[in-house]
């Protein structure tokens, strides 16, 4: 199969395990420069977020977007800095904005080089004098350190002008010029404080500014290209509260650290440098010297973020909460494959919290209200997340202290049923389902119209449920011997009904649903985990040629497609409005997470030989490019299932990097669980290459 990366000819971006660089005709190149995003996070929920030229092309864009009840309550507190370089008196704007009709100002022209080096780090140049602009975030704070240097001036008379637009409203939204904004800046001696609505909190400037003087205007119009692709809200109007203006020729540094607390600009160097050896001891914990292990360790560690005083995960950004069904499939290669095991505990306990009659909660909404109950998939994951955690740690007290119960309750729950007419039935598999309500991973809904509903017996459903039976006789021999034989009875009850009901031997590989009105032939990608998850109702024979189908038709080199091209629902390409998007989010559109266990079950199939091994690292190497280039530093949450398989939807999700990291630790460079060691990994990558 021929390499080709997510999009077919990406702009051109070099790398080297420490940086990534985009180079002057890529920077001044617009319609390049904004297919490239940056993402920084601060281990809250919130993020600062642009393309590589400060061209806002989303709603979500912005220097700080602020978890006011972490993870979630994300307002989007400071869009923008307006930056304009004076140059001997002529004034030189840095920034780049659409309006209607026209782009104002073009600061991209001025822009000769970006690089993650860790983080953002932009260069201008204009008159021969060259401006260095750095951006982060500081972990476990709403905060955002922005820093400009002079690298060569000359003899040349320098300043700069900073003008913050704010927008101080929900991330999912836009706003507009009102009434009730109170537009007045408090101003003391390196500090501008503003607070501009009752219900949110205050933000601070910290600055080492010359002089601060109030404005008060509104900038309207702006336009957000992608949202308006998307058929959503597009134009924005921000505030400006003050102007700030730096001598760089008294001092060749400006400072900018917005927060919602307080700060000294004094600050920033220290906390530069805490996070560039946060950022260092993160690379040093990747499980080998794989340059795509290594990045996608630093990335695994964006979705990672506090709830209470435990941890949950981010599934994507930018607007997505903590989804319990994201969360149970990215724990492994988050936290277990990059040496994090503590981390997983507190998930586990997190979601352990919330568990009621017998289900996990399929997410946390934004605003803080109940979670929802809405799927079956995210219970079963959960043991599978169990069953990792002791490979990893072999901690069976933990287990059984804060998680047996949990799990012990969750299968007499299925087993009496529980919502959504989930409920074992008397075959051994799960059933699941009701009109209206979409329970799997495949869960786009219009309206009132389930794209693809999969009532009844899913095939991945059963897989999972086969799999949580067997990790809970495995328990049970440890924890309470008189209910082993149950859950072993049970799992094999299940595997004759499977093995009886899913097989399409016409097809030569499995059903995708079987109910009431027949089986369904769909070829779709839910029939791999049947092969790749630790416990197997499939034969050898069986599981390789489910394998077989699914390379043939559905495998592309950015992950699978959700659904093989010779069906007539198809759809070749994820653009549009909403229901031209959410109508073809499963029914064709290609999902890189799945590769992951893809990999697993190519790899096991083939007898874990060292030519398999060598085939799954050609197809993980797919995707060095692209963690370097769309995302800067991530990997996107699908793509288009043609040729040029474009990135879409979110530019970072978190089950995208957790399966290639795991697939690749795990499968590639065999990294087996609870073997893994700075040392054996090295020893292992060099044995793969």
């Amino acid at each position: 199969m021929p390499t080709k990366t997510i999009v077919e000819k990406l702009p051109e971006v070099t790398s080297t395990p420490d940086r990534v660089r985009c180079d002057q005709s890529t920077c001044q190149n617009l319609d390049q420069a904004l297919r490239l995003e940056w993402l920084e996070t601060n281990g809250l929920g919130g993020f600062s977020s642009s393309t590589i030229t400060g061209f806002n092309t989303r709603r979500y864009h912005g220097l700080l977007t602020a978890a006011t009840k972490p993870p979630v309550g994300r307002v989007l507190m400071l869009a923008k800095l307006e930056e304009t370089l004076v140059i001997d008196g002529k004034r030189f704007d840095l920034s780049v904005n659409r309006y209607p009709g026209t782009i104002h100002p073009k600061g991209y022209e001025h822009l000769i080089e970006f690089r993650m080096d860790p983080f953002p780090v932009f260069t201008y140049r204009a008159e021969g004098v060259d401006l260095e602009k750095r951006v982060f975030m500081v972990q476990g704070e709403n905060t955002v350190v922005v820093e400009y240097e002079v690298r060569k001036s000359g003899a040349r008379e320098c300043a700069l002008e900073l003008r913050p637009l704010v927008a101080f409203r929900d991330y999912h939204s836009t706003t507009h010029e009102n009434g009730g904004l109170d537009g007045t800046v408090k101003i003391e001696p390196g500090l501008a404080t503003i607070h501009p609505y009752q219900d949110l909190p205050s933000l601070y400037f910290a600055h080492n500014a010359d002089s601060v003087e109030s404005t008060g205007a509104w900038y309207r119009n702006f336009e957000y290209p992608i949202e308006q692709e998307r058929g959503l809200d597009c134009q924005e109007d921000l505030f400006n509260p003050f102007v700030a203006r730096f001598d760089l020729n008294a001092r060749n540094t400006a400072t900018v650290i917005a927060s919602t607390q307080r700060h000294e600009a004094g600050e920033a160097a220290a906390l530069r440098k805490k996070e560039i050896q946060r950022r260092d001891a993160l690379r040093a914990s990747a499980a080998c010297d794989d340059p795509l292990v290594q990045a996608l360790t630093l990335a695994a560690d964006q979705f990672i973020v506090k709830r209470g005083d435990l941890n949950t995960v981010i599934a994507g950004y930018h607007w997505f909460s903590d989804w319990g069904r994201d969360t149970m499939i990215a724990l492994p290669g988050l936290t277990l494959a990059t040496g994090r095991p503590e981390v997983a505990k507190t998930i586990l306990l997190a979601f352990a919290e919330s568990v009621d009659q017998g289900m996990l909660p399929n997410r946390f909404p934004d605003a803080g209200e109940t979670p929802e109950y809405n799927t079956v998939d995210a219970t079963l994951w959960f043991f599978e997340a169990v069953r990792a955690l002791l490979a990893y740690t072999g901690d069976t007290a933990f287990v059984g202290a804060n998680l047996y119960p949990k799990l012990k309750d969750i299968i007499d729950w299925h087993n009496r049923g529980t919502r959504y007419g989930i409920r074992t039935d008397s075959d051994g598999l799960l059933n699941c389902g009701v009109p209206g309500v979409q329970l799997t991973w495949m869960d786009s809904k219009i309206g009132d119209w389930v794209v693809t509903p999969r009532h009844g017996k899913p095939v991945e459903i059963q897989a999972l449920w086969y799999n949580a039976l067997r990790v809970m006789e495995s328990l049970a021999a440890e924890f309470d011997r008189p209910a082993q034989g149950s859950y072993a009875a049970a799992a094999e009850l299940a595997k004759a009904s499977f093995n009886a009901k899913f097989w399409n031997e016409a097809e030569g590989c499995l059903y995708d649903v079987v109910n009431a009105e027949g089986s369904d032939g769909t070829i779709r990608p839910n029939q791999i985990f049947a092969v790749s998850l630790p416990h197997t109702m499939l034969d050898q024979d069986r599981a390789r040629r489910v394998v077989e189908v699914v390379k043939r038709d559905l495998l592309v080199p950015c992950g699978l497609r959700s659904l093989a091209p010779s069906h007539p629902d198809y759809r070749p390409h994820y653009q549009g409005g909403v229901w031209d998007r959410d109508s073809s989010y499963h029914q064709g559109t290609v999902w890189p997470w799945l590769i992951g266990p893809f990999i697993t079950a190519y790899v096991k199939v083939n007898g874990r030989s060292a030519a398999a091994r060598k085939q799954a690292g050609e197809w993980l190497a797919c995707f060095q490019s692209e963690i370097n280039t769309v995302g800067m530093g991530q990997i996107p949450e699908i793509a288009d299932a043609d040729l040029p398989h474009t990135a879409r939807g979110c530019m970072a999700q978190a089950w995208s990097v957790a399966e290639l990291l795991r697939a690749a630790v795990e499968d590639v460079f065999e990294i087996r669980a609870g073997s893994a060691s700075p040392e054996s990994g090295k020893k292992k990558q060099a044995a793969s290459s």
